[in-house]
């Protein structure tokens, strides 16, 4: 009985730290107009640069403009984005889960492409890639993704062909 409840509160810490760090994660600072009607969850303020490249002004991440051409297998989607060379910079690399999610515009109705299309204009509303593996119970052969169809995160094989856009840390 003892033991039980020792691993009843490990779980529970362990949630609390995964409900933490998650929270954590989706934190970004949120700009305050002074009008309550105009303060939204999911702030996007894009500028294009020019070069192929938009950047995001809440996030401070710099996007592939374009949806790079076809599709490709997770590990050729890594390869690609680490080969890329964009608008004189060479560190782009295949965006997290959580990088990639920031692209999903909620106010976008169903269906989409949920994402905006000002900047964004060549985006199927299809399955992106990104770099981040799901639990465990799917193994070393799936990994997540973002549907711009409806905006909402999933799991993959590794080995099918999806959309990617590579992204690099801004200033």
């Amino acid at each position: 009985m003892r033991k039980r409840k020792w691993l009843n509160l490990l779980s529970f810490a362990t949630v609390c730290a995964l409900l933490v760090y998650a929270s954590a994660a989706f934190a970004a600072p949120i700009p305050d107009t002074g009008d309550p009607s105009e303060r939204i969850c999911n702030p996007h303020s894009y500028t294009d640069l020019g070069n192929g490249i938009i950047k995001d002004n809440v996030t401070g991440l710099m996007w592939q403009k374009a949806t790079a051409p076809g599709t490709y297998t997770w590990a050729q989607a890594v390869d690609y984005c680490n080969n890329l060379s964009l608008g004189g910079y060479t560190d782009w690399y295949l965006p997290t889960i959580l990088e990639l999610s920031t692209l999903v515009d909620s106010s976008i109705s169903f269906p989409g492409p949920t994402i905006n299309r000002s900047y964004f204009p060549d985006t199927v509303a299809s399955w992106y890639w990104s770099s981040t593996s799901p639990p465990d119970a799917y193994g070393t052969d799936a990994a997540s993704h973002v549907d711009f169809y409806d905006g909402n995160v999933y799991n993959y094989f590794k080995a099918y062909g999806l959309y990617v856009r590579a992204v690099r840390a801004g200033q």
